[in-house]
């Protein structure tokens, strides 16, 4: 099965299942479904990121602070962060990723989907998924921080890497 026939559950805008759909169907009627956001730090604290490959459906090419991705139909946001953060990093055997918030990311331009943010602590040799992940390295947050004027970025993981930075300081939290 391709990523495109994935069967999604689609959402209203209170996050309550409305009906199903294909991935691919969902992305070309700009179909509310849902996603998750897992920032994976290191031992050392550093942030993984990552350029995506240029197959991929939605935003590809772009580097990314956050490995993720959609919540299969009938699947919780936990598990879909699990299941993610392990393909996407290549490892079995993480930590379940700590849930954060959700927001309602919408770009006014038929692409809108509720978005789970994590966080988990990487502490294996990772081995990200080659369809998935062009290109990774570990950053500090000072060096993401420089970088964000110089790469194009995922639009939604920097909506999320915005509001991740607003929920820290609101809750008096740093890093992992």
């Amino acid at each position: 099965m391709s990523a495109a026939d994935e069967i999604l559950d689609i959402v209203d805008e209170n996050d309550r299942v409305t009906g199903q759909s294909p991935r691919g169907e969902a992305y070309a009627r700009g179909l509310r479904h849902r996603c998750v956001f897992i920032q994976a730090r290191d031992a050392a604290g550093r942030v993984f990121v990552h350029r995506r490959t240029a197959t991929k459906l939605v935003f590809p090419s772009l580097y990314d602070m956050f490995v993720g991705g959609v919540v299969g139909a009938g699947e919780s946001y936990d598990d879909a962060a699990l299941r993610e953060a392990e393909e996407e990093l290549g490892v079995t055997g993480l930590p379940r990723p700590a849930f954060l918030f959700k927001f309602l990311y919408d770009n006014g331009a038929g692409q809108s989907w509720w978005s789970a943010v994590y966080e988990v602590r990487c502490e294996l040799p990772v081995h990200p998924q080659a369809e998935e992940v062009a290109w990774h390295t570990f950053l500090t947050d000072e060096e993401l921080t420089a970088r964000l004027g110089e790469w194009e970025w995922v639009p939604d993981g920097f909506a999320a890497w915005d509001r991740l930075r607003e929920w820290r300081s609101a809750h008096g939290k740093g890093t992992l």
